[in-house]
């Protein structure tokens, strides 16, 4: 554990590998939360799951005994709809899970000529047709927009393929970068930092996915904490320790790190 940080106002925690994994709660993060809230720091909870609306991932953290309100959820989906929205952007291509079809429920679904494509993570439901559909919408000149671009997730204990194996895919194929409304858009951090009323720089963002959390903070201009639990994996401190980024065995140890 590294040296205490004084000046943090702020706090964004990543969920699944930080607060909860699938087992449920990791060890102390109910406590940690608390001490967090106790301190008067403002607290966000991060997400860049495409499976889940924030009304399930409120009730989640309340039955593992964490406090929270829908209004303290900034998720990747979430974020991809205000950004169709910033840019005048209505007709849409949706490849998302059915739970947060919801978000998009302001936009024109078009499979013909879609100014967009939003594409979310689809497990098993990423098909060649699929992604053929999908590439054939962006060679005729729609948007291709991410909601994020996770390279893996843990999933009963096994890594498995997120999205961003298939977003990678689609950009080689056509030649055309995708834009990404999630962790770790600079976009994303920002929007959670105003959202608090805190300077970049004097917040902290907690996860367990080095590129994704801790090193799309830093980039952004925020303080990254990486966590060994969840997606973490020995060979990230290497990374880590070029850029001098916090490391803590878990959330459960961040309050200490604080001072508080």
């Amino acid at each position: 554990m590294d040296t205490p940080i004084g000046d943090i106002r702020g706090v964004l925690l990543d969920l699944d590998g930080t607060v909860y994994d699938d087992s449920g709660l990791i060890e102390g993060a109910d406590r940690a939360v608390a001490r967090l809230r106790t301190a008067g720091l403002a607290l966000r909870f991060a997400t860049n799951t495409s499976r889940h609306p924030r009304g399930a991932l409120v009730e989640r953290l309340r039955k593992l005994g964490v406090d929270a309100r829908a209004d303290e959820v900034v998720t990747a989906p979430r974020a991809s709809a205000v950004w169709l929205r910033s840019r005048e952007l209505s007709r849409i291509s949706l490849h998302v899970a059915p739970a947060i079809v919801e978000e998009f429920s302001g936009f024109a679904l078009d499979e013909h000529e879609p100014e967009a494509v939003v594409l979310g993570d689809l497990g098993d439901e990423w098909t060649v047709d699929r992604l053929n559909r999908v590439f054939r919408h962006v060679l005729g000149g729609a948007v291709l927009l991410a909601i994020q671009k996770n390279r893996y997730w843990r999933r009963g204990g096994a890594l498995c393929l997120d999205a961003g194996p298939f977003v990678a895919a689609l950009e080689f194929a056509t030649g055309v970068t995708a834009e990404v409304a999630g962790k770790p858009s600079a976009a994303f951090f920002a929007a959670a930092a105003e959202a608090m009323d805190v300077p970049l720089e004097q917040l902290v963002v907690v996860g367990d996915d080095l590129g994704a959390d801790v090193k799309g903070a830093e980039v952004a201009g925020a303080r990254g904490v990486l966590v060994k639990t969840g997606k973490f994996e020995p060979s990230d401190l290497k990374a880590a320790s070029e850029t001098s980024t916090m490391v803590a065995a878990s959330l459960a140890e961040l309050p200490q790190m604080l001072g508080v």
